[in-house]
C-alpha cells in the first residue's frame, strides 16, 4: 500500500475535476413507466442545458428530440415536467412543451419532426403549459396554462398582467392556428396544479391557491363534475387556508387519495365524493412528499392490485408499498436510500429517481413481483473511486433556545494525503435554496470537488427545510434571514466545538435563498472568513417588485406583508449592511435571471467596493436561475476553489488565482 503523502488541507491532489462536477450535472427527471416502454426527461450541460426527452424499449435507449428541440416549461419559472407520452392509434406520440417559443409540439412515433398543438406566441401574450394529462377521450392534452400579458404600447388601452387556468388543448394540431380551439376547463385562481380525470371521465380534480399563499402554505383539493366536456359544480373536498393539499390520485370513480399536511406532516389520505370524512391512511410523523416547487411530480403511485407505491420518511425519503387493505407499508429493499418525489407505476412496475452515498441520481425500475432492480441510467456515468468520497454522518445540532438543526456532515477524504499532525481542516458551511429545499446524502460530486482536496463541508437543513414536518418548514415565518442564519452559524460552531474546523477557516456558500442567507450571515456575524453567493437576494424590496409572480408575494411570510413591514425588509437587507460584512465574497450571478435580478448581486459588489472589502464579482451571459452550461459550471467552481485558498490560506491544485478587487 502506497504511503499517503503529507499535505496541508486543501492542498490535497484530486482525480475529481470541475469538469466531472459539470458532467454529474446530467440532470435526470419525471420518469413515466407503461407495460415495456419507460421515460424520462434529461438535462445536458455539454449541450448548453438542452433537455430531451430519452425512451426506453427492449434495452433500446433513444433521444426522442434532438437539438435545437428543448423540453423545458417555464410556467412558474421552475417549469417541472414538460412531456406527455399519449397512446394513438399508430404507437406512441410525445407532447412536449418546447422552450423556445413555450408551445406545446406532438412528435409521432416514426416522424422525423414534431409538429406544433398550440399557437404561436403572439405580441401581446405569451402562453405557456405544464402538468400535462390525456383527456377522458384521448382526443385532448389538459394541462395549467399560463398567460403573460405584456404591458401594451403607449396610448392604447389594455393591463399587463399574469392569468392561469387548467385548459383542453386539442391533440389534431387544430389550435396551432385558432387559438379559440383552446377550451378552458377551470378558472379563476392565481395558480393550479395536477389536473387528474377520474378514470371513468366523470370527474376532474386539481389543486388551486391564490396570493399571498405559496403551495406548502395552504391549498384547495376542488373535484368539479364533467358534463359535455365542460367542468360543473366545483366545490373543496380538503385543504384551506393553513392547510397544503397536494398530488390528488383516484382510487376510483368514487374517490381519491391526496396527501395533507392538517396533522402538521404530509401524510396520506383517502377522500369521498360524497361528505365522507378524510381517511388518514398511515398517520405519520414522516413526510410522504416534497415541496410543490415544480409541476407535474407525483409522490407516489398506484400498482395494478390497489397497493400504493410511496415515498416517505423523516429527511431522506425511503421506498414503500402501502396495502390499504391491511394498512401494512413495507419498505422496499433496494440500494437506494432517498428518492425524489416522481414516482409512476404500471401494473407491478415501478419506476423513480433514487440514489445514495455512493449511487448518483438514478432512473430506476423495480418489479415488485421478482424484486428486481433495475438502474436504467445514471446522473453520473463513471464514479470516482470511493475512497475519494466522503461518508456523510447526519447530525441533530442544537441551534439558539435549544431548537434542533439537521445537517450532514462530510470530512475531508482522500487516499493519497493526510494533513499535517495537529492542523485542523478548512469547512464550507453549504446552505442550500428554497429556502424549504433539502438536502440528502446522495452522492454529489460539487461537495466530492471539495472534500477530496480537504476542504470539508456541511450541508444543512436550517429551520424552513422540507422533510421535517410543517413546524420545522414554519420556523422561518417572518423570520427569513435570522432563523436561517443562526442555524447555519451554529453549524459552523458546532464544528468548531467539537474540534473539527479550524474556527479561523470557516467559509459558507449558497444558491438563490442560499445566497441570501449566505450574505446575510456575514452582515450579522463575524464567524466565517469567506462567503459564496450564487445568484442571491441582497435587497428585499426590489427584489418584491422585479422577481417572477410566483415568488411575488412569497416574502409576504418569509417577511411580512407590504405595506406594513417596511422595516423589517430594510433591516434584514444584506446590502443595508454591507459596511459590516465580515469577509471576503464571491458573487456568481446568470445575466438572465428571471427569478433574482441581476441587480441583486451588482448592487452588493457596488457596496463592497465601497467598503474596500476584496471581492469578485462574475457574470454569465445566457444563464438564467441555476446554472446548466457546463462551460458555467466549470468556470465557477474552479473559481470558487481559487477564492478559498486565497482567503482561507491554502494552496489549491490545478486552479488560476482570481483576481479580488478591493475598492
Amino acid at each position: 500500500m502506497t504511503a499517503r503523502a503529507t499535505l496541508p488541507y486543501g492542498s490535497w491532489p484530486s482525480p475529481i475535476s470541475a469538469a466531472d462536477v459539470a458532467r454529474a450535472r446530467l440532470r435526470l427527471s419525471f420518469p413515466t413507466v407503461a407495460g415495456d416502454d419507460v421515460w424520462w426527461q434529461e438535462t445536458r450541460p455539454e449541450e448548453g442545458g438542452r433537455t430531451t426527452v430519452v425512451h426506453l424499449r427492449g434495452g433500446h435507449r433513444t433521444d426522442l428530440l434532438q437539438a435545437p428541440w428543448d423540453a423545458r416549461t417555464r410556467v412558474h419559472e421552475y417549469g417541472g415536467r414538460s412531456y406527455l407520452p399519449v397512446r394513438t392509434e399508430q404507437g406512441w406520440s410525445l407532447v412536449f412543451s418546447n422552450y423556445e417559443d413555450q408551445r406545446l409540439h406532438r412528435l409521432d412515433e416514426g416522424d422525423p419532426k414534431p409538429y406544433p398543438l398550440t399557437p404561436e406566441p403572439a405580441v401581446q401574450a405569451g402562453l405557456r403549459y405544464a402538468d400535462l394529462v390525456p383527456s377522458p377521450d384521448g382526443t385532448e392534452i389538459w394541462c395549467v396554462c399560463e398567460g403573460h400579458i405584456a404591458a401594451p404600447p403607449e396610448g392604447e388601452e389594455g393591463v399587463a398582467g399574469i392569468r392561469r387556468a387548467i385548459v383542453a388543448v386539442p391533440l389534431d394540431g387544430s389550435a396551432s392556428e385558432n387559438a379559440g380551439a383552446i377550451r378552458e376547463l377551470v378558472t379563476g385562481a392565481h395558480f393550479y396544479a395536477s389536473p387528474r380525470p377520474s378514470p371513468g371521465g366523470g370527474h376532474l380534480a386539481w389543486v388551486q391557491w391564490n396570493h399571498p399563499r405559496m403551495p406548502w402554505d395552504g391549498t384547495e383539493l376542488r373535484v368539479a363534475a364533467i358534463e359535455d366536456g365542460k367542468t360543473v359544480a366545483p366545490r373543496t373536498v380538503k385543504g384551506g387556508l393553513t392547510e397544503s393539499v397536494v398530488a390528488p390520485l383516484w382510487r376510483d370513480d368514487e374517490s381519491l387519495y391526496v396527501i395533507s399536511d392538517w396533522p402538521g406532516w404530509w401524510n396520506i389520505y383517502q377522500v369521498g365524493l360524497h361528505g365522507e370524512s378524510p381517511q388518514a391512511l398511515y398517520p405519520a410523523e414522516e413526510e410522504f412528499t416534497s415541496p410543490l416547487w415544480q409541476l407535474g411530480g407525483m409522490p407516489y403511485a398506484l400498482l395494478g392490485d390497489g397497493r400504493l407505491a410511496v415515498l416517505h420518511g423523516e429527511g431522506d425519503m425511503r421506498l414503500g408499498i402501502y396495502d390499504p387493505e391491511t394498512l401494512d407499508l413495507i419498505d422496499l429493499e433496494v440500494p437506494y436510500e432517498h428518492w425524489q418525489s416522481q414516482l409512476s407505476a404500471d401494473g407491478t412496475t415501478i419506476v423513480g429517481i433514487g440514489g445514495g452515498p455512493d449511487v448518483p441520481p438514478s432512473v430506476v425500475r423495480i418489479d415488485t413481483t421478482t424484486g428486481r432492480v433495475e438502474g436504467l441510467r445514471r446522473e453520473l456515468p463513471e464514479l470516482p473511486d470511493v475512497a475519494y468520497l466522503s461518508n456523510p454522518r447526519a447530525e441533530v445540532l442544537e441551534g439558539p433556545f435549544g431548537r434542533p438543526v439537521h445537517a450532514y456532515v462530510f470530512p475531508p477524504t482522500n487516499p493519497e494525503a493526510v494533513a499535517p499532525e495537529g492542523e485542523l481542516p478548512p469547512y464550507v458551511v453549504f446552505v442550500h435554496g428554497g429556502p424549504t429545499g433539502r438536502v440528502s446524502k446522495v452522492l454529489d460530486l460539487e461537495r466530492a470537488y471539495f472534500t477530496s482536496r480537504g476542504i470539508g463541508v456541511i450541508d444543512v437543513n436550517y429551520g424552513g427545510s422540507a422533510g421535517y414536518g410543517r413546524a420545522y418548514r414554519e420556523r422561518l415565518r417572518r423570520q427569513w434571514g435570522v432563523v436561517d442564519v443562526e442555524d447555519a452559524v451554529a453549524a459552523a460552531q458546532a464544528l468548531v466545538d467539537g474540534g473539527i474546523a479550524d474556527p479561523a477557516r470557516l467559509a459558507i456558500r449558497g444558491g438563490s435563498a442560499g445566497g441570501w442567507t449566505t450574505l446575510a450571515a456575514i452582515t450579522q456575524t463575524d464567524v466565517f472568513k469567506a462567503a459564496t453567493s450564487y445568484y442571491g437576494v441582497s435587497e428585499l424590496q426590489s427584489f418584491v417588485g422585479a422577481t417572477h409572480d410566483f415568488e411575488s408575494q412569497y416574502l409576504f411570510g418569509l417577511i411580512g406583508p407590504l405595506p406594513g413591514f417596511e422595516r423589517a425588509y430594510e433591516e434584514r437587507s444584506p446590502l443595508n449592511n454591507a459596511d459590516r460584512t465580515a469577509c471576503p465574497v464571491l458573487l456568481l450571478q446568470g445575466l438572465n435571471d428571471p427569478v433574482v435580478p441581476p441587480d441583486q448581486s451588482e448592487r452588493f459588489a457596488v457596496a463592497l467596493a465601497a467598503k474596500k472589502m476584496p471581492y469578485a464579482y462574475l457574470t454569465f451571459e445566457g444563464e438564467a436561475h441555476g446554472f446548466r452550461k457546463a462551460d458555467t459550471v466549470i468556470a465557477c467552481l474552479e473559481a470558487e476553489l481559487a477564492f478559498y485558498g486565497q482567503t482561507l490560506g491554502f494552496d489549491p491544485r490545478g486552479v488560476t488565482p482570481i483576481d479580488l478587487t478591493v475598492g
